[in-house]
């Protein structure tokens, strides 16, 4: 029946061609900032946290205010303690970005790859490979994309810098990406 003509199939390397040419790499070494951007975006849509922080700080200073007026005079120990849970509270994200920054620094370079299928890192020392299906969503900053986890307390981010593309058109196809099998949140 097909006499005089070829018939070929190359569903499988049209296939592979279309995932190459859609997938967007990124080489990066993390940086603490990139851990502090996504520990921030964490903490806007996790709401409940930085309401408690806020009610935690409400609660120290009129403390520290009340004592102040009832004794009539500054008491240096608790002028103290409050100036030092300002700082805890305050300095706690920097802190955390640090601890997660001595995690992972070690493992050295860091190469994602995002795809139709999901996103892949890797570094010298182990793999990592996440499928849309993980993600809640993601928000974009000036410098970095942020993934956020499904699980209610959004325990895991994965921070995308965009200092690790290529060429600026990574950062349009990144998005696209993003936007196709991912929301924007």
């Amino acid at each position: 029946m097909t006499e005089g003509r070829e018939i070929t199939n190359n569903s499988a390397d049209s296939a592979a061609d279309v995932v190459d040419e859609a997938a967007v790499q990124l080489v990066y070494h993390p940086q603490p900032a990139d851990t502090l951007v996504g520990l921030r975006v964490r903490q806007r849509i996790k709401w409940w946290g930085l309401l408690l922080r806020g009610v935690f700080l409400t609660l120290w200073v009129g403390q520290w205010l009340l004592g102040t007026v009832n004794r009539g005079s500054v008491d240096v120990v608790s002028t103290v303690l409050f100036l030092f849970v300002v700082l805890l509270v305050a300095g706690y994200p920097r802190l955390h970005a640090a601890q997660v920054q001595r995690i992972v620094a070690w493992q050295g370079e860091y190469r994602t790859t995002v795809s139709p299928a999901g996103i892949a890192t890797s570094s010298d020392h182990c793999t990592l490979i996440q499928k849309w299906s993980v993600l809640q969503g993601y928000r974009e900053t000036r410098g970095h994309f942020v993934l956020l986890s499904r699980d209610p307390n959004i325990m895991c981010i994965e921070v995308l810098p965009k200092r690790g593309l290529s060429t600026a058109d990574d950062v349009d196809r990144l998005r696209a990406l993003l936007d196709r099998y991912s929301n924007r949140v």
